[in-house]
């Protein structure tokens, strides 16, 4: 079998590695022109996609881990601190998407960039992925792995991606030095605005701020942007403005999902992680469930020889994802005091996501699947 790969991030490298330890033939196609030096945003990887990265060997040297996590008020006054289950990973998207980038050149699979997705017709025994520069790549299989704003998507199901309300800032400060503990992300549940940040053992402050707002547009400049988180966290007895304050560049995005998808597949045309059910960022989830996608797809089609079986696996757990992220967005929103225990209940401690057991029985590269479906 030979499958098309369409986006070459997290979700596109991961299949890749998978589907190749399977011994399926891959190519990655990508529409920048080269694999971006973009520092991005930080993101975790908790228990269940560290075990997924594992079976395609790749092991994040980048990055702390986190072990525990403290959720405090717009006072400054602590209202829980948990433990976090299994372990967790912080480290910066770009670092994660290198990672797998080298593993992915360490075997020779081909990733070619600037090669924009047009369109596909599929004749029943292939498909053949069409690209902007006129060229054709024909395949058993197309995998729309190229994120929540896929090119792919519209031929498999057109859902358009959704604006949660909620603008997403986020940076690294070098010399903030707010309160922390060694291991521990911090969650501040501002008077307007939910706030989250981990020092890592050099000292440099990872941090995000989620603020409710109609979408940016592009028409406010970086310094605005700035000015007006800082008016929004500086009236909280919270480190939140001094970090900020302390940060040479301010990043900010709107924040999506995608209402769930009836369809991830049409014939020989698939959807996998944020193409096919993006969820807002409040679980910290998207990169792991794109490489247990990633994972869970290769032992199906070597398994079962279907995409059936996978999808049946996959979807009630994303989609249980996708809606998690919704609730703990509204839980965590501004002046919701009182939602100290829902934010226990949806299990924001116990953010790997785990309402379909233990991952390692479907996740673990040497089990059948057959037995798990």
């Amino acid at each position: 079998m030979r499958v098309v790969v369409v986006g070459s991030g997290i979700a596109g490298t991961s299949a890749a590695l998978a589907l190749a330890k399977a011994g399926f033939g891959v190519s990655v196609h990508e529409a920048h022109p080269d694999s971006g030096a973009d520092i991005g945003a930080f993101l975790t990887v908790a228990a269940n996609g560290l075990l997924a990265l594992r079976q395609i060997g790749v092991v994040p040297a980048a990055g702390f881990p986190l072990t525990s996590l403290r959720l405090t008020g717009s006072d400054g006054t602590e209202a829980a601190v948990s433990t976090l289950d299994g372990e967790f990973r912080c480290l910066r998207r770009a670092e994660l998407c290198e990672a797998l980038r080298v593993e992915v050149h360490r075997r020779g699979l081909p990733i070619e960039y600037g090669a924009r997705f047009v369109g596909a017709e599929q004749d029943g025994d292939r498909v053949v992925a069409r690209f902007a520069d006129g060229r054709e790549v024909a395949g058993d299989l197309l995998l729309g792995a190229d994120g929540l704003n896929s090119a792919v998507r519209p031929l498999v199901d057109p859902v358009s991606k959704r604006y949660v309300g909620q603008q997403v800032f986020y940076g690294y400060a070098d010399h903030a030095a707010p309160p922390h503990e060694p291991a521990r992300i911090e969650m501040i549940r501002g008077s307007r605005s939910a706030f989250g940040y981990a020092v890592s053992p050099e000292g440099q402050t990872y941090w995000f701020s989620r603020l409710p707002a109609p979408p940016l547009d592009g028409a406010e400049s970086a310094e605005a942007m700035r000015d007006r988180l800082l008016a929004a966290l500086r009236p909280d007895a919270t480190p939140a403005a001094g970090i900020v304050a302390a940060t040479g560049t301010v990043f900010a995005t709107n924040a999506h999902d995608l209402v769930p998808t009836p369809r991830w597949r049409n014939g020989r045309m698939l959807l996998i992680g944020d193409a096919a059910h993006a969820a807002s960022p409040a679980t910290g989830q998207g990169a792991s469930m794109a490489v247990e996608d990633a994972v869970v797809l290769a032992k199906a089609l070597r398994d079962h020889g279907s995409l059936e079986s996978y999808e049946r696996l996959r979807r009630p757990r994303v989609e249980r994802n996708t809606a998690r992220s919704a609730q703990l967005s509204a839980a965590l929103a501004p002046d919701h005091a009182e939602r100290v225990e829902e934010v226990e209940r949806l299990g924001l401690r116990h953010a790997d996501a785990q309402p379909d057991g233990d991952p390692a029985d479907w996740l673990d590269w040497n089990t059948e699947l057959q037995r798990m479906v």
